[in-house]
């Protein structure tokens, strides 16, 4: 069974920058879309950013110009986190999306410190 890991997480002093890194265990074939989330216990799951196969990315409203999102060819995705703050502390998560199914990651921790 495939699945994705992610990598990258830590502490961080606020303005600081951590990269976050998610592979798959296997191969997925016909990958629609990749996208990182976050959620912080009790909270709901908030969309950070997404990428498609053409290179079109879209940003969560609270993340625009401070991360970004890439990915490579061998189907890994990443997430650039700069000028982190405090409200960044979170649970990330990485996700597929393909026509055999959703693909979640076990999350990564991130937490910012003042």
């Amino acid at each position: 069974q495939v699945q994705l890991v992610e990598s990258g997480g830590g502490l961080v002093q606020a303005g600081g920058s951590l990269r976050l890194s998610c592979a798959a265990s296997g191969r997925i074939s016909g990958i629609k879309s990749m996208a990182w989330y976050r959620q912080a216990q009790g909270k709901q799951r908030e969309f950070v950013a997404g990428i498609i196969p053409n290179g079109t990315t879209r940003y969560g409203d609270s993340v625009r110009g401070r991360f970004t999102i890439s990915r490579d060819n061998a189907n890994r995705v990443f997430l650039q986190m700069n000028s982190l703050q405090l409200e960044d502390t979170d649970v990330y998560y990485c996700s597929f999306v393909s026509p055999g199914g959703d693909y979640w990651g076990q999350g990564t921790q991130v937490n910012v410190s003042e």
